[in-house]
């Protein structure tokens, strides 16, 4: 059950609505948690180091990624990373390539966080997947949790994909067009709706 003190009250009232299956999910897990963070550079840094990796391991590594930076990893410390120092903390060299192609770009402006709030989701996808291993699945995962902007719909994710499957009772896992025919009630409050989804995985 929703309470009018949930930030997310709204969109809530509107996908349990239209929507009986995303109804009963929201029923079941309570108001929705999304709240943005602010530090982008951080967020995307995470993004990097977690992507192909078990929850303990990227765990782990990021520990160790922050702790180096003591705890405020920025685009002018990381920048000064040697890529060999990066490795030494457990980023491959792949990864270390990418993060310092992120510190490049924050610092020469190539992506404007100060700019994103005016910004339509578009444009900041455009950024983000400038840069060496971002593609669109990060960058609507930090649309989503960072940004907490409503109305994305990650349709590669396959946590969500999954949840299409079981929650709609689909006999596959679900393309993009499926997936955005069967969201199209939820404008526009596909990200909050996604977020349900995710969740009703938890016990399955």
């Amino acid at each position: 059950m929703t309470t009018k003190h949930s930030p997310w009250h709204e969109a809530e009232t509107h996908l349990a609505a239209r929507d009986p299956v995303l109804a009963a999910i929201i029923s079941s897990y309570g108001p929705c948690a999304l709240r943005p963070k602010k530090d982008y550079f951080a967020v995307l840094c995470e993004s990097i180091v977690s992507q192909q990796l078990a929850v303990k391991a990227a765990d782990a590594i990021h520990d160790r990624f922050t702790a180096y930076y003591g705890g405020e990893p920025t685009p002018d410390k990381l920048a000064a990373t040697p890529p060999e120092k990066l490795r030494e903390l457990g980023l491959s060299g792949r990864k270390a390539e990418y993060m310092l192609d992120l510190a490049d770009r924050f610092r020469r402006d190539a992506i404007t966080p100060a700019a994103f709030a005016a910004m339509p989701d578009g444009e900041i996808i455009d950024q983000l997947i400038s840069v060496k291993g971002i593609g669109v699945w990060t960058a609507h995962m930090f649309l989503i949790f960072a940004l907490n902007r409503p109305d994305v719909l990650p349709v590669g994710d396959y946590g969500v994909r999954k949840a299409f499957m079981l929650s709609y009772a689909l006999d596959a896992l679900p393309g993009a067009k499926l997936m955005e025919n069967i969201a199209a009630p939820w404008r526009p409050w596909r990200s909050i709706a996604s977020w349900y989804l995710w969740r009703s995985l938890e016990n399955k």
